[in-house]
């Protein structure tokens, strides 16, 4: 085992506490995600105390699963990984003062992780061809972010959301017609039944910046819409309007990251964040990289959403480079991509 670099990794910076084993950088030994789902859908959406009580109550049992999972024992792990930021504070907290205390005891390093960083990474768990650079786009609740990944943890925004992030556009429409939490996959569900060319939505362009993202104008639409027929007493087709919506948003994703992938001269395409397991999203993509001669690539749906795999990959990237954190890590719920 000692010429393996063996990482145990920690997630918890919203409502999943999850850990994982990770070997070399690109091999799973073991990923144990303890979601919060169910808990928060009587809420219609994440409660940040509640999300930090659950993470107290179950990151040990799930750091024992992990470890017994990859049969391993903490003397073998070379050293500890953890989301720090971004994401709710007292969640992460959580995660933070956990592998704090496990690095100290077992007198192992401690490697810090950005969480975005951590969902470009999940590119790299089933693609042992995939190797820097190429363009990525991330798409989750909180972020919408065009970049160059130039080389493991090293990355270059050339464009961002300047309102809403697709995934909490995602989630307001869901509440909208009624389709409850968690908002991304049960629009995925529901258009499927619907036709995408419905309702012609608006796709927003931002002036002097091609690859900025705006869905503020399209969710407001969307509201507006369902105003309108209310007021007139119309019918509304849930799935048809549902799936003019996500057409929308995936148009406009798909557009820019091809355009981006072509100005830039990168000919892979990779895709990361809890939206990218959005079916219609992977469809695209897909049909759009293969017209345009570029290599696809996504995460299975399970790395898609949050996950201690991915940060276990990152930081075994970081570890190598020789990033090291101190007894002073501490969360930071704001963090932005590239900042250290």
């Amino acid at each position: 085992m000692n010429e393996d670099t063996l990482i145990l990794a920690i997630e918890s910076s919203c409502d999943e506490t999850a850990a994982a084993v990770v070997k070399n950088g690109r091999e799973i030994l073991s990923n144990v995600i303890s979601s919060q789902i169910d808990l928060h859908t009587l809420y219609g959406g994440v409660v940040p105390e509640i999300a930090s009580r659950k993470h107290i109550e179950k990151i040990n049992q799930v750091i024992e699963e992990a470890l017994s999972e990859a049969q391993v024992t903490l003397e073998d792990i070379t050293a500890i990984g953890v989301t720090y930021g971004p994401g709710l504070v007292g969640a992460l907290l959580v995660g933070v003062a956990e592998a704090k205390a496990i690095a100290y005891a077992a007198k192992k390093p401690l490697v810090g992780v950005h969480h975005i960083e951590g969902h470009v990474s999940a590119n790299f768990i089933e693609h042992p061809d995939l190797e820097p650079p190429f363009i990525c786009l991330i798409v989750s609740g909180g972020h919408t972010h065009l970049v160059v990944v130039k080389d493991y943890g090293e990355f270059e925004i050339i464009g961002r959301t300047r309102d809403d992030a697709a995934g909490e556009a995602f989630d307001k429409v869901a509440r909208a017609v009624g389709l409850g939490y968690p908002g991304g996959p049960k629009v995925d569900k529901t258009a499927k039944e619907g036709n995408k060319h419905a309702v012609e939505f608006p796709r927003a362009k931002v002036e002097g910046a091609p690859y900025d993202f705006s869905f503020s104008g399209l969710k407001s639409a969307v509201l507006n819409y369902i105003n309108h027929a209310k007021m007139t007493g119309q019918e509304i087709c849930v799935p048809d309007l549902v799936a003019s919506f996500q057409n929308a948003v995936v148009e406009s994703l798909v557009s820019r990251t091809v355009a981006a992938a072509k100005e830039y001269g990168y000919d892979k395409v990779a895709i990361a964040g809890g939206v990218a397991s959005n079916s219609a999203l992977r469809a695209e993509m897909k049909k759009a990289c293969r017209k345009a001669h570029l290599s696809f690539y996504h995460p299975s749906p399970i790395y898609c959403t949050d996950n201690a795999a991915m940060i276990g990959v990152a930081a075994y990237y970081e570890y190598q480079k020789g990033a090291r954190a101190g007894w002073d890590l501490n969360a930071v719920p704001n963090l932005k991509l590239g900042e250290r």
